[in-house]
């Protein structure tokens, strides 16, 4: 008979997580005194230490991480079917997850939120941001279900439906104190190379990371999303191309200067894409709503309007 059980992995790993027993006993809704004989017990059956005591604060001992390095697959494994299989009951997932570009703002889904609400059969709804490969990886690496505006073509090697929502142009634009505002002719490499860039990093994990509009060499300040490189070029610590629905706003409103240069940025086409294969009532329900109505002009909006 095995002595490891579902239960006592999740009452290890709330454990780890936690570092105390009183901790994991509170987060599981259960007395110390259960989560101290589970503890015990397992220790006993498997006759290894799983936790270094100091007081209150426990520690996992080399056998309690091997334990739970293994052991948290399991617990994926049993959640992972207890999901399918209230999903062939119910036919609507547990739970889906939606994935955006940074450039994109999740306000813009707000009508197609509520009209989910009024249908969905308890689903969990997810979203999540990511910048230029990163949404990519989300969806291939299983964290996010589908892409409701990823920028690019996708990876190669396939596993994946794509569709495209919509486009983006760029404009090249510097605030009115930046150095480059006062150039009167396209600007090149040797007048970029002297200042600061402003560039959004790629969140990817695993795919390779894309890099945007950088000259080898060049200064860059890096920050994590689209909202941030456009304060900080409205704030004029560096140049860069910003989506052309951000920038015209700011520049009919003074706060940045649109400049001409020898080598624009072309337009970023965005696309809808899930995995290949996979079919839930959730998931077809927002892949019909995002073909049939489009929020893409709305989730690219002025982020002062």
């Amino acid at each position: 008979m095995l002595k490891l059980s579902l239960d006592a992995l999740q009452i290890i790993d709330t454990i780890a997580r936690k570092g105390s027993f009183a901790g994991a006993a509170k987060e599981l809704f259960r007395v110390p005194s259960t989560i101290s004989y589970t503890v015990s017990k397992l220790e006993e059956d498997l006759g290894v230490r799983l936790f270094d005591r100091f007081g209150p604060r426990v520690v996992l001992t080399a056998a309690g991480q091997e334990l739970l390095k293994e052991g948290r697959y399991l617990l994926r494994a049993a959640s992972d079917l207890e999901s399918r299989v209230r999903r062939v009951a119910s036919g609507w997932e547990t739970e889906i997850a939606l994935c955006m570009d940074s450039l994109l703002s999740a306000a813009g889904l707000q009508p197609d939120i509520e009209a989910f609400y009024n249908v969905a059969d308890q689903t969990r709804l997810r979203i999540v941001r990511e910048s230029l490969s990163g949404t990519w990886d989300a969806l291939l690496e299983r964290r996010v279900d589908l892409l409701v505006g990823a920028a690019g073509e996708g990876p190669s090697g396939g596993g994946f439906t794509a569709e495209p929502i919509g486009a983006s142009a760029f404009v090249f634009a510097v605030a009115p104190h930046h150095p480059l505002a006062a150039a009167t002719h396209p600007l090149d490499k040797s007048d970029l190379l002297p200042h600061r860039a402003v560039s959004v990093s790629d969140s990817a994990r695993v795919l390779g990371r894309r890099t945007v509009g950088l000259l080898f060499g060049q200064d860059t300040l890096a920050v994590p999303d689209m909202s941030t490189k456009y304060e900080f070029q409205v704030r004029g610590l560096g140049f860069g191309f910003l989506p052309e629905a951000w920038a015209r706003p700011a520049i009919e409103r003074g706060l940045l200067v649109e400049k001409q240069v020898v080598e624009p940025k072309a337009d970023e086409t965005f696309y809808l894409a899930w995995r290949s294969g996979e079919d839930g009532a959730a998931l077809r329900w927002w892949i019909e709503r995002m073909r049939g109505n489009s929020p893409f002009g709305r989730m690219l909006a002025d982020p002062c309007a």
